[in-house]
């Protein structure tokens, strides 16, 4: 019982010290995940759309601040309706709010470039 009680003398400090150095410094573990990493390389990218995505985003008054801050970098990668291993270009389903979709959103990321393909407002 002495020694459980030595340990947690020590561990409890510990993890607070720990748990206020590492939240100084900023560190996470939520970029590691798939949907955040394929939202970070995407970021990464130049975008190009496609004259329909164009033309969607001037009709639902869209600018391309709201889609990049809010849209893709708040959104949810559908990989069951994505194609991530695909060739030189993986194409992937994103949707936007997480809880609640309003939108829809497919683009490739190549290399280079994310290409957006389509813009669908869900409500």
């Amino acid at each position: 019982m002495k020694k459980l009680k030595f340990y947690t003398i020590g561990l409890v400090p510990g993890l607070v010290i720990v748990f206020f150095i590492l939240n100084k410094k900023g560190a996470s573990c939520s970029g590691y995940l798939p949907n955040s990493r394929v939202i970070a390389e995407t970021l990464s990218k130049d975008f190009k759309y496609s004259d329909a995505f164009k033309a969607e985003m001037t009709a639902r008054k869209i600018d391309e601040k709201f889609l990049r801050d809010s849209i893709i970098t708040k959104g949810k990668i559908d990989f069951d309706k994505s194609h991530a291993q695909k060739k030189p270009c993986p194409d992937y389903f994103l949707t936007y709010p997480e809880d609640k979709p309003e939108y829809e959103i497919t683009f490739e990321k190549c290399e280079e470039q994310a290409t957006m393909s389509s813009l669908r407002k869900l409500k």
